[in-house]
């Protein structure tokens, strides 16, 4: 079994070196790496494509063990993986209508929000919360926004991950 992966890599020395390593170790047979350290992201990230082979016992492994690295994977065989966006929102969100917020980010294209944590306060105007957003990849700026209005029109503080 094959399968043609692209991770992007932040551009330090040892990047490669850190996704390959699983790969070998794990059984899984490296057929081909296309890394052109000059071609970047906008994210100023390095786009690598890894051809690997194996069972699909030590493949599984190899996508498990590259998600808990920490290392992007954009698609794999062609398919667009999902990306993760955080969000911090300031003010009086339960006042603000909370489900209203949540309805207008999962009513966005490729959007969901996977999860929610509220810290109330008195005075309300001190609450905030946290919101974890999965969006196909590539659509974070278009993402972050469009939180940045749904805040501004509530009248909320948006901070955003850079």
């Amino acid at each position: 079994m094959r399968l043609n992966l692209v991770l992007e890599l932040i551009d330090v020395p040892g990047q490669l070196l850190d996704a390959l390593k699983p790969m070998g170790k794990l059984g899984a047979n490296i057929v081909a790496v296309i890394h052109q350290r000059d071609v970047k992201t906008e994210r100023g990230t390095i786009p690598v494509q890894i051809t690997i082979e194996g069972d699909k016992e030590t493949l599984d492994r190899v996508m498990e063990s590259i998600e808990e690295s920490g290392i992007q994977l954009v698609s794999v065989d062609g398919v667009l993986r999902k990306e993760q966006i955080i969000t911090i929102l300031v003010g009086n969100i339960v006042g603000e209508d909370v489900q209203d917020t949540l309805a207008r980010l999962n009513h966005l294209e490729g959007v969901r929000v996977a999860d929610l944590d509220l810290k109330m306060s008195d005075p309300p105007e001190n609450s905030a919360t946290k919101i974890i957003i999965e969006a196909d990849y590539g659509q974070k700026k278009k993402i972050l926004k469009k939180i940045k209005e749904i805040g501004n029109q509530k009248g909320l503080l948006v901070i955003n991950e850079v």
